[in-house]
């Protein structure tokens, strides 16, 4: 047995049976203090007994991605489930509570949301060179954590809601550990269910991870709604924190799996190494970005009904394609997955430029989803294949950056496109980005098979 594939894991239930092995020689604590710096020794005592749970169980082997269920790949990416169904959870209350309970502007609501997607991007790094260093079930209960904390925070607004500005200011601060246990949280749970099962395993649990991910926000979203209609922002705060509670209860139960010793790399190293594989992933995502931002004003402007039922079109092609054929990757190699994606998504745009008709537009979503979906986990494998295994948490997060900061501007600049020459016209400028995506994917696969070529 390969030693480097030598892991630690447990039975893949959710809700393994028995405790950790204690190994009183495992820092975890030290991890945080080493890579945060100085700033967090204060919370070294709450890192020291997170510590004597984060300990190994050594088994010999890897698990077969090929036996695995789907349900033992959900008992690592459950995590992303949490994460991002907390994220979903406030997402369509907040906005009218900020606005309307505590009388601040719609710009201000507006703004209060997208806090979140900033902690997230700033945690990424942090998130990766813990997965590198101490391993991913570290990053995982730092993730859960972050839950907890920010529900305990929407507690307090909820609390003082008769003092506006205290509240506001609650409601800020919880927004950022959220953001943070995004980044923890699905950057580890994914490291976790790829170091156990082995490297093999990468683009069937990225592209398993993608459905928790959307999951989470599509459930959460309504779950919020009928949370604050019954008891406000009390109940969303409360939800909130006794499910991060629970799932880092969780966490805590499951085997760790060792952190793969080596010299690490600088983080704006890993960033480079994956940059022609994120760049193409960011161009591609702008398609992905337009739909579900301006498809409904898109309809309104052609006086057509049931954009909603775009974006339902497109949801559901996604999540088929990723569960039917997330192991075409592994089987096809991950450029020649993208390639025929990429390229699909590129047509399903411009067909959605071109639309004369909302049934046409609807077809052109649906065929948007089925390209879109495996653009991300083919080219993240790809980005990562020839990484070492010590720096792979820091290559993902680095690729996954990639896809944060574009999903970040695609609704700014596209807002100023739209006011230049129209509502259609981002859906053209998407089509081309996807070419340009291609263009970009087709020279890493030439590059790589002149590579393969000359070993």
């Amino acid at each position: 047995m390969d030693s480097a594939r030598v892991g630690h894991r447990e039975s893949g239930s959710i809700f393994p049976g028995s405790p950790n092995a204690r190994d009183p020689g495992h820092p975890a604590s030290e991890a945080i203090l080493d890579i945060c710096g100085s700033g967090w020794a204060g919370a070294g005592k709450s890192l020291e007994l997170m510590e004597e749970r984060v300990q190994e169980r050594a088994i010999e082997g890897v698990e077969d991605i090929g036996s695995a269920s789907a349900w033992r790949v959900f008992g690592f990416l459950y995590f992303t489930l949490v994460a991002y169904g907390s994220v979903g959870i406030p997402v369509a209350v907040l906005p009218g509570y900020v606005h309307l309970n505590l009388g601040m502007s719609a710009a201000v609501a507006g703004t209060v949301i997208g806090l979140q997607s900033l902690a997230t991007l700033a945690a990424r790094p942090w998130a990766g060179m813990i997965c590198d260093r101490k391993g991913p079930k570290l990053s995982v209960l730092l993730g859960m954590a972050c839950c907890v904390v920010s529900g305990l925070l929407l507690i307090g607004a909820a609390a003082c809601e008769s003092n506006h500005w205290l509240s506001f200011m609650l409601l800020v601060l919880s927004r950022f550990p959220l953001g943070m246990s995004v980044s923890f949280g699905s950057t580890g749970a994914i490291l976790w269910g790829v170091r156990c099962f082995g490297p093999e395993s990468t683009g069937k649990v990225i592209s398993f991870n993608g459905i928790t991910t959307y999951g989470g926000v599509g459930l959460g979203a309504p779950l919020g709604v009928v949370l604050a209609a019954r008891w406000g922002l009390w109940g969303i705060g409360i939800f909130t924190a006794v499910f991060g509670a629970v799932s880092l209860i969780v966490a805590l139960r499951k085997a760790a799996v060792a952190p793969v010793h080596g010299e690490p790399e600088g983080f704006l190293r890993s960033l480079g190494r994956v940059a022609g594989h994120g760049i193409a992933v960011a161009l591609s995502s702008v398609a992905y970005g337009v739909l579900i931002t301006f498809i409904a004003l898109y309809f309104i402007s052609k006086q057509w009904n049931g954009a909603a039922l775009c974006l339902t079109a497109f949801g559901a092609s996604f999540i088929v394609m990723r569960g039917v054929f997330a192991q075409s990757i592994n089987k096809w190699g991950g450029y020649r997955v993208a390639i025929p994606s990429v390229s699909v998504t590129a047509v399903a745009m411009f067909l959605l430029w071109w639309a004369g008709s909302p049934w046409l537009a609807g077809a052109a979503a649906m065929l948007t989803g089925f390209g879109f979906s495996l653009v991300y986990p083919a080219l993240g494998v790809e980005a990562i294949r020839h990484v070492e295994d010590h720096n792979r948490g820091s290559a993902l997060a680095g690729y996954t950056i990639f896809f944060d900061v574009a999903l970040f501007l695609t609704g700014p600049v596209a807002g100023v496109i739209i006011g230049w020459y129209g509502e259609g016209s981002v859906f053209l400028v998407a089509s081309i980005c996807q070419v340009v995506s291609l263009a970009i994917v087709l020279v890493l696969y030439r590059r790589e098979l002149r590579t393969a070529t000359a070993i």
